[in-house]
């Protein structure tokens, strides 16, 4: 079990808010070099590409045994759902919350930071990449 924390940065996009979307993250910490994911979502809000960013990077990180994490998400909504400020209202978005906690269960210490987008242009790539591919 590898017990050291590790960085996740993640990030969705949309094309049209809903509209075509995707998502991606990057998690440093692993091995020497970064470990990408991205998928394609198919029509997606943005907010709900988001939260698919946290569940790939969240199942990626449960299947290596990871522990404790540091997610840092440009989301201001999804950071201060995470963190308990805001609510989670939207019936497709408390379905995602709803996965989230079920993959949460699986670590020990998660932490969510809201940071700026301009840090988070790698997750950004990777999620546009995705519904660059994929059209």
């Amino acid at each position: 079990m590898t017990t050291q924390t590790v960085t996740v940065f993640i990030d969705g996009a949309s094309r049209g808010n809903p509209g075509e979307a995707g998502c991606g993250a990057v998690i440093y910490g692993i091995k020497d070099e970064p470990v990408h994911l991205t998928r394609y979502l198919g029509h997606a809000t943005n907010n709900v590409a988001e939260y698919n960013a946290l569940i790939l990077a969240l199942e990626k990180l449960k299947e290596l045994n990871i522990k404790d994490i540091k997610i840092n998400s440009d989301s201001l909504l999804l950071v201060s759902q995470l963190n308990g400020r805001y609510a989670v209202k939207n019936p497709n978005i408390r379905k995602l919350f709803r996965v989230y906690t079920g993959l949460a269960v699986h670590f020990d210490r998660i932490v969510v930071e809201h940071i700026p987008r301009e840090l988070n242009r790698e997750a950004d790539k990777l999620a546009n990449r995705a519904i660059d591919e994929r059209m």
